[in-house]
């Protein structure tokens, strides 16, 4: 129970790498309808998901539908990064909390096992505990 809190911790900082979030997001992006594509890009100022040699085609489309401001400006975030980026921030914040359950749960039963056994100073000094 103590190290539940330190695996979550560990977990939601190492298990979700690079490559599986890309996955994640490359299906994900592919599911959307262009409308949804083209309010997220102008939300997140951003064009495309991610510029891979395997989603190439898809890349371009989303970039000549992009409706972005950035598109106007020589260089364009795509979204893809932004939310990686995003994603890795809160895995940093929630892998932080994870960690201070974790110790916090260990000082708890530490002072657990330490007062345990410990009498009661207002019980009969003769009785046992």
């Amino acid at each position: 129970m103590v190290c539940g809190g330190f695996t979550c911790s560990k977990n939601a900082l190492c298990s979700l790498n690079v490559v599986y979030m890309e996955g994640l997001l490359n299906s994900a992006w592919g599911m959307l309808e262009n409308k949804t594509k083209t309010d997220l890009e102008s939300q997140l100022d951003c064009c495309g998901l991610l510029n891979v040699t395997s989603h190439r085609a898809q890349f371009e489309q989303d970039l000549q539908n992009c409706p972005a401001l950035c598109k106007k400006n020589t260089s364009c975030y795509t979204c893809g990064d932004m939310m990686l980026h995003h994603a890795s921030e809160a895995l940093k914040i929630l892998g932080g909390v994870g960690l201070f359950f974790s110790f916090t749960e260990i000082l708890g039963v530490w002072l657990a096992v330490r007062y345990r056994n410990q009498k009661d100073p207002r019980a009969n000094p003769s009785a046992f505990l």
